[in-house]
């Protein structure tokens, strides 16, 4: 990723430090000649086939063509429900939830993959579940009664002694998170050990920042997720509104926050959630990265002054604790699926979505068949990434070709490593959930059996890397063209300083590429879509229009709280 000036002087030793690690490139090739792998997760033809379908069609975001005369076989088969959802993701599992849960059970569920789950799916390397994306749900606070409300259901969250508690085996096992900094491990992923008093002072005043944006915020519009846009007269609040119009490393500059780790931890956070760095998202985006949940504490200094907390209790430890399983997510979104029975519906590929007068018409190319199934309904939830739904929907709204336009997407690469045995532990911090090499371009690894109860010494593990390739031009065609041992070697490269014996204990290996994986909130992006949004939760109410929306991108940024609240509204609303 290309970062502003404002990080050169604190990244650039440890990037230049990372690429010098270790073997050369072919030692390298020569060390992980062994490990058998490859592509998983999406299809990426699947989905390509849809876009170049369309673009045959002349069905372009925004553009004035929408009809596919010629692009696609006649209907093979009509078949009539109530409700047609199009898109299995978070969103698209939680229409179909909210559905149920009225009672509503006429309705079908059209996902392009072979399993429902969107950015949460899972696989299984050596035997062993590991997520292929999203990996940890943090715990709820009590603004966000309709999540609250799916874990107690899913038997995670219930009433004990007159307080909320949670499932010892979902919450994150400790320790949680740990850095690799100065050639040891140390707690935690803010550098702290051997940094002077200036690193110190820097880390107070932006702890400092966070809660006074926090008690600033007027009382009816808060850092929360799921976020609100507007205010009580639909309008961007001013505070929010003079955030998103800068960029988070601008902001930071502004404020005299400069100090190189605190720089680097802020740039890691937002390539985490946002899939760009602090020189590409917003300083809203950065802000609302820690007010929304949890604030920004100082180690030693405390808890987190005015954080919302999680719904655990007091301290900062329960504030942050987050939920987890060995396969991510795909825990949550495949007991999501499970209910839906034969009303899902994989390797469906949405054509079109046309919003006629007394039904809403879906066209589906069923992937295995190679049939054309026409889907005729009262009404459509559209679950689908926001430029999908820009090409599918027939004469969209204004709102939403414009809305494709502007929102950008961030490519990712997972990397699962399955080990003959797990890394070897070099004092400092214990092993964790969460690793992390400071000055590195990726994001960390994960372990996969972090959660186990217990796990025999010198039992095999998967360590799951994550890398966010950022918005640089050309980031997403390098994804799709790199073999898959590119990325094998790029993972191991980064973890080499911390575990050099790592390449002779990786057996296999599997890469899972996410052309666009989640929605970036980049400056001015929260202005434009404030209104956009506004309508939508409109129209839910009104129950005035037969196609209605749901997705994270909606929200500008991918979390599963967006995705998980945008897919129950919907539901919850309509005729």
């Amino acid at each position: 990723m290309k970062r502003r000036q404002v990080l050169a002087a604190g990244l650039g030793a440890g990037a230049s430090a990372l690429a010098g690690c270790g073997s050369a490139p072919t030692d390298m090739a020569q060390r992980l000649a062994h490990v058998a792998g490859g592509f998983v997760g999406p299809n990426v033809a699947r989905g390509h086939a849809l876009r170049d379908r369309l673009a045959a069609a002349g069905t372009q975001p925004g553009g004035a063509s929408h009809r596919q005369s010629g692009s696609a076989p006649p209907p093979a088969v009509v078949r009539r429900v109530h409700t047609l959802i199009a898109g299995g993701g978070v969103a698209g599992l939680a229409a179909a939830r909210a559905l149920r849960g009225r009672g509503r059970d006429d309705f079908a569920l059209l996902e392009l993959e072979d399993e429902a789950g969107g950015n949460a799916r899972a696989g299984e390397l050596g035997g062993l579940a590991c997520p292929l994306g999203a990996h940890y749900l943090p715990v709820p606070g009590d603004h966000n009664p309709d999540l609250q409300g799916l874990l107690e259901e899913l038997g995670l969250r219930r009433r004990e002694a007159g307080r909320w508690v949670y499932d010892e085996r979902a919450l994150c096992h400790s320790p949680q998170e740990r850095l690799f900094f100065q050639g040891q491990w140390q707690p935690g992923l803010l550098p702290t050990e051997g940094v002077g008093p200036t690193t110190w002072a820097q880390y107070r005043r932006f702890a400092a920042l966070v809660a006074q944006a926090q008690r600033t915020a007027a009382a009816h519009v808060r850092y929360q997720i799921p976020h609100l846009f507007v205010d009580k007269n639909n309008a961007l609040p001013l505070l929010f509104k003079a955030q998103d119009a800068l960029v988070f490393a601008d902001f930071l500059q502004k404020n005299n926050l400069t100090d190189p780790h605190l720089l680097w931890y802020l740039d890691h956070c937002c390539r985490d959630d946002y899939g760009a760095g602090l020189g590409q998202v917003s300083a809203w985006a950065g802000i609302h990265y820690f007010a929304g949940r949890h604030g920004f504490a100082v180690p030693g200094d405390g808890p987190a002054s005015g954080g919302p907390g999680g719904g655990l209790g007091e301290g900062a430890d329960e504030r942050e604790a987050v939920l987890t399983w060995p396969e991510g997510n795909a825990w949550l979104t495949r007991r999501l699926a499970q209910p839906l029975g034969d009303r899902l519906h994989t390797g469906c590929v949405v054509l079109r979505v046309d919003e006629g007068k007394h039904a809403v018409a879906v066209d589906a190319l069923h992937a295995r068949s190679g049939q054309v199934v026409r889907w005729l309904a009262q009404r459509c939830v559209l679950a689908l990434p926001m430029a999908v739904a820009a090409r599918v929907l027939a004469n969209p709204p204004a709102f939403v070709p414009a809305a494709a336009r502007a929102v950008r997407s961030a490519p990712w690469v997972v990397t699962n490593l399955h080990l003959s045995q797990p890394p070897l532990d070099r004092g400092g911090a214990a092993p964790a959930w969460d690793n992390v090499v400071h000055g590195s371009t990726g994001l960390g690894c994960v372990s996969a059996t972090h959660q186990a109860l217990f796990t025999p010494p010198h039992s095999p593990t998967v360590l799951t890397h994550y890398r966010a390739l950022g918005l640089a031009p050309g980031a997403r065609a390098d994804l799709l063209a790199q073999p898959w041992a590119h990325w094998l070697h790029a993972a191991v490269a980064e973890l080499l300083p911390a575990h050099p014996e790592l390449p002779e204990r990786i057996t296999q290996a599997s890469v899972a590429r996410h052309g666009h994986a989640m929605a970036t909130p980049v400056p001015g992006l929260l202005a434009h879509m404030a209104p956009v949004r506004l309508a939508i939760q409109e129209a839910w109410v009104r129950q005035n229009q037969r196609v209605t929306f749901a997705h994270s991108d909606w929200a500008g940024y991918s979390v599963f709280e967006e995705a998980f609240a945008m897919g129950h509204a919907a539901g919850q609303h309509g005729r």
